[in-house]
């Protein structure tokens, strides 16, 4: 028997990543989350009290990892499945999808502006180091090197920031701008979405409207 190289064939293996995102979340440019739920509690957190509810850990997790592998551009739809809840759980579970991540997408801004005082900091920083560098090249050789230190510090960190953690972050504040305007729907049993245009523009009218009532409560 002929010896394999197993190693290589895994290595060549190719995955479906884009065809299982058509065929399960993907109708007409929208994603559509299911999830079955058979009580209240699989939404809510148990051990949350009324008026001060918080989303069950796993489900908030489910439905972010859901809405991670979906394309970015993608607005989100969250069909909830079963016959479980009642009009006043419905409604409650609306407001804190909407809270609970609107809250997330609140400290991703956050995070943001400071990453960004941190980049400008870093920018004048590099102007200033290297123009000091410039009026300093008459100085002997080891005391210039003391003033490469903060040059390329701030160079290196100006990098990490420009293509790691910067794009990082407007991943993250694009995902979680995402699930703060989910649309959350109920049904008792799963249909294949099949979205027409008139849907859609609907649901670009409501994600519109929402951000704007967001601008309004800020100001």
């Amino acid at each position: 028997m002929s010896r394999r190289n197993t190693a290589r064939l895994f290595e060549q293996r190719k995955g479906h990543l884009e065809y299982r995102i058509k065929r399960d979340y993907v109708r007409n440019g929208i994603a559509t989350i299911p999830c079955h739920v058979s009580d209240y509690s699989d939404v809510i957190n148990p051990y949350s009290v009324k008026d001060y509810e918080t989303l069950n850990a796993d489900f908030y997790d489910y439905l972010k990892e859901s809405a991670e592998v979906t394309p970015s551009e993608c607005p989100l739809v969250l069909n909830l499945i079963g016959d479980c809840l009642s009009q006043e759980e419905k409604k409650t579970i609306e407001e804190i999808i909407r809270d609970d991540f609107a809250y997330d997408l609140g400290i991703v801004e956050m995070e943001d502006r400071r990453h960004a005082r941190i980049f400008w900091f870093m920018v004048i920083g590099l102007i200033l180091s290297g123009t000091v560098l410039w009026f300093t090249k008459s100085l002997t050789e080891v005391p210039r090197e003391l003033l490469f230190i903060p040059f390329w510090f701030m160079g290196e960190t100006l990098c990490d920031y420009i293509f790691l953690t910067g794009a990082e972050l407007r991943r993250e504040r694009r995902l979680a701008g995402r699930l703060a305007s989910i649309k959350v729907i109920f049904s008792e049993c799963y249909e294949a979405p099949n979205y027409t245009e008139s849907e859609v523009d609907k649901l670009y009218s409501e994600i519109e409207e929402g951000m704007n009532e967001t601008i309004l409560e800020e100001k």
